[in-house]
């Protein structure tokens, strides 16, 4: 019922120029794992379907930019308004097979955040273990293609470490090293990061400083939340968008207030 008033309520604010008032000097970064229609239960899944009508509500009531083109904004306390950026974690193969047709066909720009050992290997990651699946990752023929088709390619460290544990000289390894890597087989620079699970406990401060020494222009989290005008780069929030968000209009009716949180 909760999640049918707020899907009301997006409508209306969408519907008018409400949206427009509550999104002023407002950025927002989502984040998606899967696209996919193979497990209604998945909760790091959206359908084919879903994130085209999510795609589709980015394009008509945002204006949909790179990462890189956010970081700009924000570095220089330039106007954010209603400005969205799309990015997608760990490197699932539907991600070029599904999520890029749908992105090119809409001319949205998009970044890729890729954790580099699982590059083309048959790695199941513990949390698809747990439910005893396993899902394919991208292999660098398909990464290279996503780079030469436009978008942008960020690091997800090399083997998906709880970075809030991990130690300085593990970090660096984990952090500069899949910088390096990317690098190697794209044959351009790679300035953006995402950490491994995102929440706020996943990453210390120290761990924090080595991404910027490491040459990243910016650092993406995964808990929920929207970065106002001249927000930090290294502390960017990131909406993730899973099934739970049953309607656009749902998410919509989240940003406009600053209230998306983590939903899976």
């Amino acid at each position: 019922m909760k999640n049918k008033i707020k899907r009301l309520l997006g409508g209306s604010l969408f519907g008018t120029n409400l949206a427009a008032f509550f999104l002023r000097n407002i950025a927002v970064v989502v984040a998606f794992h899967r696209v996919n229609d193979l497990d209604d239960a998945d909760p790091l899944a959206v359908s084919v379907e879903a994130f085209e009508r999510h795609c589709r509500f980015f394009s008509r009531h945002f204006t949909v930019v790179t990462l890189s083109d956010l970081v700009d904004k924000l570095e220089q306390g330039a106007p954010v308004d209603r400005h969205l950026a799309i990015t997608f974690d760990d490197g699932y193969r539907d991600n070029y097979e599904n999520a890029r047709p749908i992105l090119e066909q809409l001319n949205l720009p998009a970044t890729f955040f890729i954790v580099t050992d699982w590059v083309g290997t048959e790695t199941v990651p513990p949390w698809d273990r747990k439910r005893r699946v396993r899902h394919p990752w991208m292999g660098w023929d398909e990464v290279r293609d996503l780079h030469a088709r436009g978008f942008e390619i960020g690091a997800h460290t090399r083997t998906h470490p709880d970075l809030g544990r991990a130690s300085q000289a593990h970090a660096l390894q984990e952090i500069a090293g899949s910088r390096s890597v990317l690098e190697d087989h794209l044959g351009s620079p790679v300035r953006s990061f995402a950490y491994p699970y995102g929440g706020p406990e996943h990453l210390n401060e120290p761990n924090r400083a080595i991404v910027r020494t490491a040459g990243f222009r910016c650092c993406c989290s995964d808990f929920g939340g929207i970065n106002p005008v001249g927000a930090d780069p290294f502390h960017l929030r990131r909406v993730p968008i899973t099934r739970w968000y049953a309607s656009p209009l749902q998410f919509g009716f989240d940003v406009a207030f600053g209230r998306s949180v983590l939903t899976s």
